[in-house]
C-alpha cells in the first residue's frame, strides 16, 4: 500500500528542531512521504533566530506545482510563511486543490520567542483558514486571532493546543460542528519543547492522508508528540529539539 503523500508549506529550521526539518521526520515517522514546499530559510538554533530569507512567492508555487502534477497529494500541513504576498498566493493555489485535508498551524513566534510573522502576514491567514481542514493555534496565537469564533468562522475546526497554559495538565481542546473533545495529558516538563506545534500538525496531517478520521489523527499525532518529548536528546543551550527518532535507531532497530 502506498505511503500517504503529505504536501508540507513551510520553513526551514537550520537547528533541525522545528519547521521543514521536524515536519519530515514526523511524516516519515508515522507512515507517510513527506514533500516540501520551502517557504523561507532561516538561520536559528536553540536560542533563537539569527536571520529570516523569505522564499520568493514564484518559487514557493513552484515546489507546489512540481509535486502536485507528478506525484499528488493527499493532505497538506502549512506552518511558517515567509509574506502575506505568499499568504494570498497559497490561498489561491490551495482553493482549487480537490477535496485534499488542510491541517494550517499558524506559526507566529518561535519557541525562543522570535518573532515568524508580521502584521500583514498573520492578517492574511484569515483566507487560509477559510480552507483549513484543521487550525492548530497555540493559546497566545488563538488570541491574536481572535478566538474560537474567528478561527472556526470560515468552518474550520480548530485544535486549541494547552501546552502555553498553566498547570500539570496540558489541555488540547478540539472544536468541531459535532462539539468539542478534549485531550488531557500530563505536562512533561523539560525545555526541549523545540518543533512541538510543527510535529503535531504534520502528524494530524499524516494521519487525515491516510485517512483517519480526526480526531483519531489528533490523538495520533498528541501521543507522538509527547514520546518525542520524552527522548529528547538534549541537544543545545536552550529551547533544544525533540527525539523524534523516539531514542532508537529505527535502522538498526529492523535488523537485529
Amino acid at each position: 500500500m502506498a505511503p500517504p503523500r503529505i504536501l508540507i508549506i513551510a520553513g526551514s529550521d537550520s537547528g533541525g528542531g522545528a519547521g521543514i526539518q521536524a515536519d519530515i521526520k514526523t511524516v516519515a515517522m508515522l507512515g507517510g512521504h513527506a514533500m516540501t514546499a520551502i517557504t523561507a530559510i532561516t538561520a536559528q538554533n536553540t536560542l533563537g533566530v539569527q536571520a529570516v530569507h523569505p522564499i520568493p512567492t514564484e518559487t514557493v508555487l513552484a515546489q507546489i506545482e512540481s509535486v502536485v502534477a507528478d506525484i499528488g497529494v493527499d493532505a497538506v500541513k502549512i506552518g511558517m510563511i515567509g509574506s502575506a504576498a505568499t499568504a494570498h498566493a497559497l490561498a489561491d493555489r490551495l482553493a482549487v486543490l480537490p477535496q485534499v485535508p488542510i491541517v494550517f498551524d499558524p506559526v507566529m513566534v518561535a519557541t525562543s520567542g522570535s518573532v515568524l510573522a508580521d502584521d500583514a502576514t498573520i492578517a492574511a491567514f484569515r483566507r487560509l483558514m477559510t480552507l483549513a481542514t484543521l487550525v492548530t493555534p497555540n493559546l497566545p496565537e488563538l488570541a491574536a486571532l481572535g478566538g474560537d469564533a474567528a478561527v472556526r468562522a470560515g468552518g474550520a475546526a480548530l485544535l486549541a493546543k494547552g501546552g502555553h497554559g498553566d498547570g500539570d495538565m496540558v489541555e488540547d481542546r478540539l472544536v468541531t460542528d459535532a462539539g468539542t473533545r478534549l485531550f488531557t495529558n500530563p505536562r512533561i516538563v523539560t525545555r526541549h519543547t523545540h518543533g512541538t506545534g510543527c510535529t503535531l500538525a504534520s502528524g494530524i496531517a499524516t494521519g487525515l492522508g491516510a485517512g483517519l478520521a480526526l480526531e483519531a489523527a489528533t490523538g495520533r499525532a498528541i501521543a507522538f508528540v509527547r514520546a518525542a518529548l520524552a527522548n529528547a536528546p538534549g541537544l543545545g543551550g536552550g529551547a533544544g529539539p525533540m527525539g523524534h527518532a523516539l531514542g532508537v535507531a529505527p535502522f538498526d532497530a529492523l535488523t537485529h
